[in-house]
């Protein structure tokens, strides 16, 4: 299975909810950026090995993302059977990319199909959002629109052309938990924020520059800028390469632009991959997952 990465090309803040989670409006967007999972099947138990540029610091145990969506999916299937999963991780973690909830989503379509089980996607998504709100995204197509605490998703046109995106992550991971934590809306916006959020909700003119750069924010920039530097030098290298629009994605570290031409996404790769950060070039994707071909 391929786990893609996402960004969000836009991210607003609500209110806390009585859970303890904010409400949020995103507009989520798979990137071709991905993870690997081979999946083998055993008698009983489930392994996990984890290899790849990205894999130094991810848990090999029961804590991992990976392992405790193969274990919900066996209790909600009442499934036996085990597996030996690989993942070879190349998606940055804590760097608001989504790895982990995107390797969760490729692990429940992944067994299921190891297992030859008939499981619906609303059903897997449900499983999925137990495990992380980000999960039932991955499970579905590209772009979507978010609420709720972010597991509630409306699809949205296709992105034709495909959007082409510079991404350099800091070398610094960032809890997301204590980035919400902190973040607090501005009593202006207690009740207009769902009206802003609106905007959100991508329309192919929206993808103009002019206007992404408009209608698109991160409200969680406010937090983690001012106490980052690393993720403030990113953004000013990300700036200066030449990119057209630059946001944060979800709650960091990474930061992201969009390229005009893939002449100027090659230009700035180039230029951004002297800076110490890891540098990574995309395309956006049809959907969060998809059975490895080959």
């Amino acid at each position: 299975m391929l786990a893609y990465a996402k960004v969000n090309l836009g991210l607003r803040v609500g209110p806390k909810r009585p859970d303890g989670y904010h409400e949020v409006r995103t507009t989520l967007c798979a990137i071709s950026l991905h993870d690997a999972l081979v999946f083998a099947p055993r008698a009983h138990g489930f392994t996990l090995s984890v290899d790849g540029p990205e894999a130094r610091g991810v848990p090999r145990t029961r804590g991992n993302l990976v392992l405790r969506a193969a274990h919900a999916l066996a209790a909600e299937l009442g499934e036996t059977s085990g597996a030996a999963i690989r993942l070879t991780k190349r998606v940055p973690h804590g760097a608001g990319l989504g790895g982990g909830s995107s390797d969760a989503a490729a692990t429940l379509r992944g067994l299921a199909l190891l297992w030859r089980r008939r499981v619906p996607r609303a059903r897997l998504a449900a499983l999925g959002a137990t495990l992380g709100s980000d999960v039932p995204f991955f499970l579905g197509p590209s772009p979507a629109f978010a609420t709720g605490r972010g597991e509630r998703l409306t699809p949205l046109a296709r992105l034709i052309p495909a959007l082409r995106f510079v991404i350099v992550v800091p070398r610094v991971a960032i809890s997301t938990g204590s980035t919400y934590g902190r973040y607090t809306i501005p009593k202006s916006r207690l009740t207009e924020w769902k009206r802003v959020a609106r905007l959100l909700q991508l329309r192919p003119e929206s993808v103009a520059v002019a206007k992404f750069k408009r209608n698109f924010s991160n409200d969680l920039e406010q937090v983690v800028l001012p106490r980052t530097p690393a993720v403030r030098e990113a953004f000013t290298a990300l700036r200066a390469s030449g990119v057209e629009a630059a946001r944060m994605s979800g709650s960091g570290s990474a930061v992201f632009g969009i390229s005009v031409s893939a002449r100027a996404q090659v230009r700035a790769f180039a230029e951004l991959s002297s800076t110490g950060h890891r540098v990574f070039v995309a395309r956006s994707m049809r959907a969060g997952s998809r059975p490895r071909r080959g």
